[in-house]
């Protein structure tokens, strides 16, 4: 027992001294993030900043750009818009971006700095975009998810946000924007909370071995001082003068302030530790290509048959996009316009929204070995449908499956798009890391004050072990040292 009382105080000590700076630096800069996310293009910013699609000018057919691209699988994504004044169709598929003109029908390779400058300045017509750079990696487009876009044109705006915006040298497109004020704050927020340092960043599986290997020895250190914490404290038989804690000064803070925050710090150090799902503790479901190509109900060389009239129809009112999707065997256009999203058919372009029970069918092609065992359409949000980061589309159709996974299936009755998937692990995951992490329970969501008070109350009682600890640390090294 004294040895382990001893290994005890000595694990303790010594990874405290390692760790509470981190602490120190992960509490405030969750602080920061609460009010300031990392830079991102939205969907709905990309749709508000479109012009409405020039549907008279184009001569195209999908089906031709699609022959146009060489493209034979499924597409992931695609859409008409607009590119620098002309109307271009955007596919993605097996990961890779094409643009094809509409008019003319020829695939857009490459796009200059000229043309992406004009594509910018359709975008924010009130700006005048300056060709920066072209740059292949910086701090904001780190992530792999740009990499078919690179290299990447970088414009300045110019403007009083002192806004910066990226656009593909492949595509045209705008992929990222980031205002100065959200670069500030995210070198004190996101980028050191997340260990989002674009060298180690750039190498996914490096970067989520970086944070296991921070921040799993901090839960080590958390426990060890709960449990010293505990065994130093004095209920019944008290030290002198009646006090509880043997301590005084910036020990007593850490002793007191670790049995009053230490559980919270420990479940929010875990939480962060299981973000990366450590030794692939949360595999998870995915759903894959198969499933998805299932869902659609299509099969190669099925054409899309969406005619030029239909396209003007479904345009009229001056959408931002037109998108084409199959949905359970059928081809559906969707319009989407500052107004939201209409459904129409491909044939004549009128409105033609999907039921829910051919969307339940469409589903279920994707789980043919499992049964269906209920459809419920929610109007509201609730413990595991809620939106935190993005605004997730209400009402949603949940879908609840038997498979070994214990699969639930969400889609958007508005466009028939997967909107989201969860199983028994992801479902887990909330709880172990959502929740202890970001306190993202509805109601607090819905009373953003009370959340914010939630927040820090209990950051400050991590900030005060984790502070205390810097300080108790550096004086036993000086003490050492000396």
């Amino acid at each position: 027992m004294r040895r382990g009382s001893r290994l005890l105080y000595w694990v303790h000590r010594w990874l405290g001294i390692v760790t509470c700076l981190f602490c120190v630096m992960w509490f405030l800069s969750g602080l920061v993030m609460v009010y300031v996310p990392f830079p991102s293009w939205t969907d709905q910013e990309r749709r508000e900043a479109l012009p409405p699609v020039a549907t008279e000018r184009i001569t195209q057919t999908p089906d031709d750009a699609l022959a146009a691209a060489g493209v034979r699988t499924y597409p992931m994504l695609f859409r008409l818009e607009m590119l620098a004044g002309e109307p271009v169709y955007r596919i993605v598929a097996s990961g890779k971006p094409a643009t094809v003109s509409a008019v003319s029908g020829q695939v857009v390779a490459d796009v200059d700095a000229d043309r992406a400058r004009r594509h910018v300045a359709s975008a924010f017509p009130n700006a005048q975009p300056r060709h920066a750079d072209t740059i292949d990696y910086d701090q904001w487009t780190v992530t792999r998810r740009f990499d078919p876009y690179r290299p990447l044109y970088k414009f300045a705006l110019d403007d009083a946000a002192g806004t910066i915006v990226y656009v593909s040298s492949k595509t045209g497109e705008i992929v990222q924007n980031a205002t100065r004020s959200e670069r500030f704050w995210n070198w004190l927020g996101a980028v050191p909370h997340w260990i989002y340092f674009s060298p180690i960043r750039r190498d996914g599986e490096v970067w989520r071995q970086a944070v296991m290997w921070l921040s799993g020895p901090l839960i080590i250190g958390a426990i060890a001082g709960l449990w010293v914490g505990i065994l130093r404290l004095r209920v019944v038989r008290r030290y002198a003068g009646a006090r509880m804690s043997p301590y005084r000064g910036w020990m007593k803070w850490h002793h007191v302030g670790g049995l009053v925050g230490g559980l919270f710090l420990t479940t929010w150090i875990a939480s962060g530790w299981l973000s990366v799902s450590p030794f692939s503790l949360f595999a998870g479901s995915f759903f894959s290509e198969t499933q998805r190509v299932a869902y659609a109900g299509w099969s190669e060389g099925k054409p899309y048959g969406v005619t030029l009239a239909a396209i003007a129809h479904a345009g009229h009112e001056g959408a931002r996009e037109i998108s084409f999707a199959w949905i359970g065997g059928e081809v559906k256009l969707l319009a989407s316009g500052t107004a939201g999203t209409a459904m129409a058919d491909p044939q004549s372009g009128t409105g033609a929204p999907i039921a829910d029970a051919a969307l339940a069918d469409a589903g279920k092609r994707a789980f043919p070995a499992a049964t269906l065992l209920g459809s419920e359409r929610l109007r509201d949000e609730d413990l595991y449908w809620y939106s935190l980061h993005s605004k997730r589309p209400l009402p949603v159709l949940r879908l609840t499956f038997d498979d070994a996974n214990a699969t639930w299936l969400f889609l958007d009755p508005a466009t028939g798009a997967i909107a989201a998937i969860s199983d028994r692990d992801g479902r887990a995951y909330r709880w172990l890391f959502n929740f202890p992490h970001t306190f993202d329970l509805p109601v607090l969501l819905r009373n953003p004050p009370l959340r914010d008070a939630v927040v820090w109350l209990l950051s400050i009682a991590g900030l005060i072990v984790s502070v205390s600890g810097v300080v108790v640390g550096f004086r036993v090294l000086t003490r050492r040292a000396g």
